[in-house]
């Protein structure tokens, strides 16, 4: 078994070697418009490790995940529209009417303001949304249903209110970011590069949160959620606080994001894409973090090519792709693997891990064995 264990943690090493020269030594073999589309694929993995921990572990399936990621996006964007603009006026405004600048948009004039509040805005919105659902105990496809009538709200605002939002065209044609000029290739490598380091960054969080007290706590909330309750813990705690966590992740996606693509409007974090980052954990695997990264720059690849070489076929194509992947891989990429390792005893079947889906007495069990 230590011999098996030792193979396993060699594995995962090597496997997060490989991910990360893979990802430093893109910019060796891509085309600058490749590399632009690899750094909004792993903007996208940011977010897609954020929703594995909170549907893979906590058990709590978002399908708006799209307004935080938003939120984010629309917070960094508006300083780099403030910075673009010559009279501190954004030109949608003055064709709105809008002569002064709103209240609102003056703490956009600073970077640091607009880095903070692109996190705390989705992280304010995710608490006051998580706590009054999980402390009136709404949760499965209730919860589901909230948090789309929650992007119905969002983007029918961000439509509405042409004036100070941009309206369905949104915020775009940046200059400048901290004086840098967003055209420019080694500020797009430089971003690159941030964007490679926060992936790194999130993924070993979400790693150590995962496999920390807490995960085991989200995994038995997950499988038996009334039974943690009586043994003494609070859901609604660790609910919203792993709730929250996802928020910003997804918040710094979209910080990333938008400073990549140069743009943002409200079909970016409407329905269907918030389904899509759901998809992108599915297809990776749930409750195994680099299945969530690897899902999120192989949908969103396969879609891009998909596009290219067969226009009018690729929706059909990318379908059929996901209804393979459900039928056939319901653990995702890295969970079928995992599986097919512990199979031929490549790696040791944990059946305790709290990693995997384990039944609710067991998952019980941990947490009453370190109490």
């Amino acid at each position: 078994m230590t011999l098996l264990s030792n193979r396993s943690t060699s594995a995962k090493i090597a496997l997060s070697v490989i991910l990360l020269v893979l990802m430093l030594a893109a910019p060796l073999f891509l085309s600058e418009f490749r590399l632009g589309l690899l750094g909004k694929f792993l903007a996208y993995a940011i977010l897609a490790m954020g929703l594995d921990l909170i549907w893979g572990y906590a058990g709590i399936l978002s399908l708006g995940h799209g307004v935080y990621f938003g939120l984010g996006a629309y917070c960094m964007a508006m300083h780099l529209k403030l910075a673009a603009s010559s009279d501190g006026l954004p030109d949608f405004m003055s064709w709105s009417g809008v002569e002064k600048l709103p209240a609102f948009w003056v703490p956009f004039q600073s970077p640091a303001a607009a880095l903070l509040l692109a996190l705390l805005v989705p992280i304010a919105v995710a608490f006051i949304l998580g706590y009054l659902t999980f402390r009136n105990r709404i949760r499965g496809s209730f919860f589901s249903i909230l948090s789309q009538a929650l992007v119905i709200i969002t983007v029918t605002l961000f439509v509405g209110q042409q004036g100070y939002t941009g309206g369905t065209n949104g915020l775009t044609n940046f200059d400048t970011f901290l004086s840098l000029p967003l055209a420019e290739h080694s500020t797009k490598l430089g971003l690159y590069y941030v964007t490679v380091a926060l992936v790194g960054a999130t993924s070993l969080l979400s790693l150590w949160l995962a496999s920390s007290r807490l995960g085991k706590i989200l995994v038995a909330i997950r499988d038996a959620e009334n039974r943690v309750r009586f043994i003494g813990y609070n859901p609604v705690a660790y609910k919203v606080f792993i709730y929250c966590v996802s928020a910003g992740l997804a918040g710094l996606a979209g910080i990333m994001f938008v400073l990549q693509e140069g743009i943002i409007s409200p079909a970016q974090m409407g329905i269907v894409p918030s389904i899509e980052m759901v998809l992108w954990v599915a297809i990776g695997g749930r409750a195994t973090i680099f299945g969530a990264l690897i899902g999120a720059v192989i949908t969103n690849a396969a879609k891009t090519m998909f596009s290219e070489a067969y226009p009018e076929w690729w929706p059909i194509i990318l379908g059929g792709m996901f209804i393979i992947v459900t039928l056939f891989l319901p653990k995702g990429i890295v969970g079928t693997l995992k599986d097919a390792a512990e199979r031929y005893g490549w790696s040791p079947a944990k059946a305790s891990s709290v990693l995997k889906t384990s039944p609710p007495p067991l998952a019980i069990r941990e947490l009453d064995k370190n109490q």
